[in-house]
């Protein structure tokens, strides 16, 4: 059975950091697009970053600059580490895998569709 574990979400003051995980089993994404969606209440999930299996990111225009997604094949697949961290980031994170259109680039535009595997989401939640 396919899992995705996020971790590392929890509550910070604004202008703070924080690193998300995704841990994977039961298969390898060594050669699949990794990706962070987040959704809040009432919203549809929304693309936050992606990097595919040669290590090209993309991110939403919302987050470029602050965050950096990363993937480490022996250990977790992918990361998000997030700096500058505003209330407008309060969301719950999810880790997703495997594209269904490409292993080669990603749009920033991508929805929750475009991708199989999800995990079950991590709370980052960020006062003011």
């Amino acid at each position: 059975q396919v899992q995705l574990v996020e971790s590392g979400g929890g509550l910070v003051q604004a202008g703070g950091s924080l690193r998300l995980s995704c841990a994977a089993s039961g298969r390898t994404f060594a050669r699949n697009v990794m990706a962070w969606f987040r959704q809040t209440p009432g919203k549809e999930r929304q693309f936050v970053a992606g990097i595919t299996w040669t290590g090209s990111t993309t991110y939403a225009d919302s987050v470029k600059g602050r965050f950096t997604i990363s993937r480490d094949n022996a250990k977790n697949p992918v990361y998000l580490q997030m700096y500058s961290l505003t209330p407008e980031d309060t969301a719950v994170y999810y880790c997703a895998a495997v594209r269904r259109g490409s292993d080669f680039f990603i749009r920033k535009d991508d929805t929750s569709s475009e991708y199989v595997y999800w995990g079950q989401g991590t709370q980052v939640a960020v006062s003011s």
